[in-house]
């Protein structure tokens, strides 16, 4: 089928042979295009909107022959969140609390804690009423719950959250999962004291606490003494070992106890060198051994992972290390590994291998994801490969039988080897009845999701089922054959109606009426024609209206276009006509026409022309000149428009006044004969007519008379006040407070703003407003004293300030209204210590109002919003990057008026960039040729050297970037910021201010005293690792905050 336009044109091509009273019935079956034949399948790619005939690409393809039930909904098989048989029960990560689901799974599979656990009091689950929602309160009570859900739970994985919640854990923050380990135990402990039973209380001790004793031995006389300690874990150094007794010998060696560490011995009453060492005294049934891979890192102030081989044994025997304790049992088997994938301390993700104590199975947990391993053998699998693209020469070492090697795991935990003459071990640990209680009711929850899921699959089924039969019945009955009734239905709707995933409404034909109440012709494309048949069916299924049948077609609608385009089509011959009478001599009156509506005058006709198209439309009929200027014509684009006349909306409207009558602009309008006119005015009946004789308006006459006139009295005002100012106006002999001039003991105070506008004023009087008055009153607080002393003036608050001499005062105060006088007088007095010199300010001084201010303007400096400081990146050396000239920051208008205000006389220097002088001192070129060292001048935003007000903007270095920030955003945030600015990671940023370190991550900006301008310097570490080789996804993060905050903590 044709292309959409070309399907248009040939509908209207007939136009050019009927005018619209010889209209028939077959022209206007051309203009809908009722006759053009339907499309077969396969014929086209997609649907042809400009044939109203085409039902092919609409969406049926995906109804028209079999279709998997699966297709009908989008609900996965609650069945996939059912917990399988003998497997364990998984907890979902929270975003970052992987490091927590792993030492959870390790707890629950020590069977003697969760049995003790059980056995805890817990009144309120015992006492819990079915009908809602059981929410524990204590930690203890919190773990309980968990570990009956993981134990007898029909779900896949459950949620975790009360109890993160509980110990107030930041889920979003990865922390040490080494500290939590210990905090957590801590907190355990001391809750599970609480308890009224004594095998409760101790039941932490019993299992994870052992002894030993820190033994110093005196070098001097051979005394020995020992402190006696309780661990619940070893924490292992694995620096520079192979495998783990290395660590434990290492652990348990003797130190030597020399110089500033000597050794006070009681016996020789004096320090002494000696020797200290760790002695084990007994071992818990559960050693835990923390593998130290996170350390401390002196040369980056941060932690880095160290990612050493360590092998390790699944039978550890502890016997060698434990003196004079020979002939018992101290053979342990390992019984989880904790692993830490990732080469960053920073981020990654914490996996546990967990063997099960029942069968001896072992178990990958990630979270919600378990595997059991095959062959009942620990497998650590790609958790080794994770780091392998780092650039390091360790290699995987060989693994004898019965050894594992891992450069990732942190934690291993091992059990006491059960003796075979013992009892056999209670390896069933049973829920009690109150907890199986709230188990079931969390199962019977999910049950009821599981079956609600599953009615909403089978209702979607269903309901696609019954659509696919539906469609498969109307769509062979769509199609209009020649000579039947046929309807028009929007194409929208059979769209929606195929398309299985919205639902199905009413059939909607509003939008395509036109004002006569029947199918516009331009809306034809928007509509598919289909059988009466097919049409009925569908409206007494959906229902909907009004129906548009054969008896829609529009006579009006198609009479109207055209008219239009007929005149489109003459368009051309009267543009071509008027253009060479335009260029004729007049031989008669004439009439007024606007230059721009003469240049432009064919786009306004066709504008006009398109307006009366669009009458028909629901009755957005619209005047000439007052219709939105479009132009859906493109034979006649490219030369409709000259000159700038884009908003031109109606013809003449460019020669009236805003009055009504004709312009008093004569170069904007020009004559054009009676012949001319007549052509125009077809095309614009409504346009404004002006004859030759027509005068102009005579208010707009008035009115320019008295512009005119104000222009001249202001031009005098100006002169005549530059003249008597004119050192105020150009700014030379200025007084200056630094140097007191000679000759007065008194200067007279304007505010800066008086000045600046009156300076507007004499450049351009004819342009601003004349000022008239001084509002001195804006330098007073509202007690009527002055804001600023002297020493202020000096040292910046002179910005706001202007300072006039005596006389130039007086020219003031006869010339402008002043509301209050402000001078500053100089007394020279003789002391006994010698002459001094003393300021006073008239007004005096308020001094509350002065400390006030002060206090609001350093309050202002630490309560910014949204200010600009500057980040400069330094190299090792310390140095600024310095290789590039400074670089402006972007201009404020401000500065673009004192350019324009100030131009530069030839062969005059910027004072910002003068030579130096040959002592190395800037120095600043000043209006009577002298020169001062600019550290002698106190420079200020509004401080003018030379003539030229001297720029304070900042300067911008290479290497040096500005960041947008607040008062209240913490040095943690900014850190974020710079690492988006400068790919610099903020654990590898080390940041100062004025030589001070900004070190505290949680310190607001403001508190650290960081103000808008300020420059923070970056030194930036070398990163410590190759982020790139993640296998997780790696996404830079903060260091851990640690847990101060948190229930792990007491709070």
């Amino acid at each position: 089928m044709a292309p959409r336009l070309q399907l248009e044109k040939a509908a209207w091509r007939w136009v050019e042979s009927v005018k619209p009273e010889e209209i028939r019935w077959e022209h206007i079956e051309l203009a809908y295009r009722v006759n053009l034949p339907a499309c077969k399948r396969g014929a086209c790619r997609r649907n042809c909107k400009g044939n109203p005939s085409c039902l092919v690409g609409i969406g049926e393809q995906a109804w028209l022959g079999e279709i998997d039930e699966n297709a009908f909904h989008n609900i996965d098989d609650p069945n996939s969140e059912r917990r399988d048989m003998n497997t364990f029960v998984g907890l979902t990560n929270l975003g970052a609390t992987c490091y927590v689901n792993t030492f959870l799974q390790v707890w629950f599979h020590n069977l003697e804690l969760r049995r003790s656990l059980y056995q805890c009091h817990n009144s309120r689950a015992q006492e819990h009423n079915s009908e809602s929602d059981y929410e524990p309160q204590s930690i203890s009570e919190h773990l309980q719950y968990l570990f009956a859900l993981l134990q007898n739970s029909n779900r896949k994985y459950i949620d975790p959250s009360g109890l993160v919640k509980a110990l107030g854990l930041d889920t979003g923050q990865q922390q040490d999962a080494q500290e939590f380990s210990k905090l957590f135990m801590s907190l355990l402990e001391d809750t599970l004291s609480k308890q009224k039973s004594p095998s409760l209380q101790n039941v932490i001790q019993q299992q994870f606490c052992g002894q030993f004793s820190y033994v110093t031995v005196c070098n001097q006389c051979g005394r020995s003494s020992a402190l006696l300690s309780r661990f619940y874990e070893l924490e292992l150094n694995i620096q520079g070992h192979k495998n783990l007794n290395e660590c434990v010998t290492e652990f348990l060696k003797e130190e030597k106890l020399e110089g500033e560490n000597r050794y006070f011995c009681e016996n020789c009453q004096s320090k002494q060198n000696a020797t200290r060492r760790i002695r084990l005294h007994n071992l818990p049934p559960t050693i835990n051994l923390q593998l130290m891979r996170f350390v401390f890192d002196r040369q980056t102030g941060h932690k880095k992972k160290l990612n050493t081989f360590i092998s390790f044994p699944e039978q550890l025997d502890m016997g060698p290390f434990m003196e004079g304790l020979q002939g018992q049992n101290f053979v342990y088997e390992l019984s989880a590994v904790l692993i830490h994938r990732g080469i960053s301390a920073y981020s990654g993700h914490y996996i546990a291998h967990v063997k099960d104590a029942r069968t001896g199975d072992w178990y990958k947990f990630n979270d919600e994801e378990i595997e059991k391993m095959e062959g009942k053998k620990l497998q650590l699998g790609i958790e080794e490969d994770i780091a392998e693209t780092v650039k390091s020469q360790t290699r995987k070492p060989k693994c004898s039988k019965g050894y594992h090697c891992s450069r990732n795991a942190y934690m291993l935990v091992y059990k006491i080897q059960e003796e075979e003459s013992s009892e056999t071990p209670r390896t069933n640990v049973e829920v009690p009845t109150f907890l199986q209680r709230l188990v079931d009711q969390d199962n019977r929850k999910f049950d009821e999701w599981c079956n609600e899921m599953a009615d909403m699959r089978k209702q979607s089924v269903d309901k696609g089922k019954a659509k696919h039969e539906e469609v498969k019945e109307l769509y062979e009955l769509l199609p209009a054959r020649d000579g039947e009734p046929y309807e028009f239905i929007p194409l929208d709707w059979l769209k929606k109606w195929l398309d299985d995933s919205t639902a199905t409404k009413e059939i909607d034909t509003t939008l395509f009426l036109c004002s006569h109440g029947k199918l516009h012709p331009d809306k034809v494309g928007d509509t598919k024609r289909v059988s009466m048949q097919a049409a009925q069916l569908l409206y007494e299924r959906y229902g909907g209206g009004p129906r548009l049948d054969g008896s829609s077609l529009c006579r009006e609608c198609v009479s109207q276009r055209c008219r239009v385009l007929r005149l489109k089509n003459q368009l051309n011959e009267d543009f071509k006509e008027v253009s060479n009478l335009v260029k004729r001599t007049l031989s008669d009156d004439g009439f007024w026409v606007g230059k721009a509506s003469l240049r432009s005058w064919r786009q306004l006709a066709l504008d006009q022309l398109e307006e009366d198209e669009q009458e028909t439309k629901h009755s957005n009929g619209q005047t000439n000149g007052q219709g939105p200027h479009t132009n859906n014509s493109k034979e006649f684009g490219s030369e409709l428009s000259e000159g700038n006349d884009e908003d031109m909306k109606t013809f003449n409207e460019d020669i009236v006044c805003t009055h009504g009558g004709l312009s008093i602009l004569e170069t904007e309008r020009k004559l054009v004969s009676s012949e001319v006119w007549t052509k125009l005015r077809e095309y614009f009946p409504k346009a404004s007519e002006f004859t030759k004789d027509q005068e102009p308006c005579e208010q707009c006459v008035t009115l320019e008379q008295e512009e005119k006139d104000n222009e001249a009295v202001s031009k005098m005002m100006a002169l005549d006040q530059k003249n008597q100012l004119l050192n105020l106006f150009h700014e030379k002999n200025r007084p200056v407070l630094s140097k007191w001039p000679q000759g007065t003991d008194v200067l007279y105070i304007v505010p800066l703003f008086f000045v600046d506008e009156w300076r507007k004023f004499i450049r351009r009087p004819t342009k601003c407003s004349p000022v008239s008055n001084v509002g001195n009153t804006l330098l007073l607080c509202p007690h009527g004293g002055f804001m600023f002393t002297y020493d202020s003036l000096i040292n910046g608050d002179a910005q706001h300030i202007a300072l006039l001499w005596p006389s130039e005062w007086e020219v003031i105060s006869r010339l402008f209204m002043v509301d209050q006088s402000i001078s500053i007088h100089c007394f020279n007095q003789t002391t006994d210590s010698g002459p001094s010199t003393q300021y006073t300010t008239q007004p005096d001084l308020c001094w509350e109002c002065r400390e006030s201010f002060l206090f609001q303007q350093q309050r202002d400096l630490r309560e910014y919003t949204q200010a600009t400081i500057y980040i400069r990146k330094v190299i090792e050396d310390k140095r600024m990057i310095k290789d590039a000239p400074p670089e402006m920051n972007a201009s404020s208008s401000e500065a673009e008026e004192e350019r324009e205000e100030h131009p530069k006389p030839d062969g005059e220097r910027d004072p910002d960039f003068s030579q130096s002088s040959e002592d190395g001192t800037k120095r600043l070129k000043l209006s009577d040729g002298t020169a001062a060292s600019a550290s002698a001048i106190p420079t200020t935003n509004m401080t003018k050297v030379g003539g030229i007000r001297r720029s304070t903007r900042h300067r911008k270095l290479r290497g040096e970037k500005a960041l947008i920030v607040s008062a209240n955003q913490t040095l943690k945030e900014l850190k974020i910021q710079i690492m988006h600015a400068f790919s610099v990671a903020p654990f590898d940023q080390n940041l100062s201010i004025d030589g001070k370190s900004l070190t505290d991550d949680s310190a607001t900006l403001g508190s650290l005293g960081v103000i808008p301008e300020s420059i923070i310097c970056l030194k930036a570490d070398e990163p410590i690792a190759d982020y790139a080789a993640m296998d997780d996804v790696y996404q830079v993060r903060m260091p851990e905050e640690g847990f101060k905050g948190t229930g792990l903590l007491g709070h």
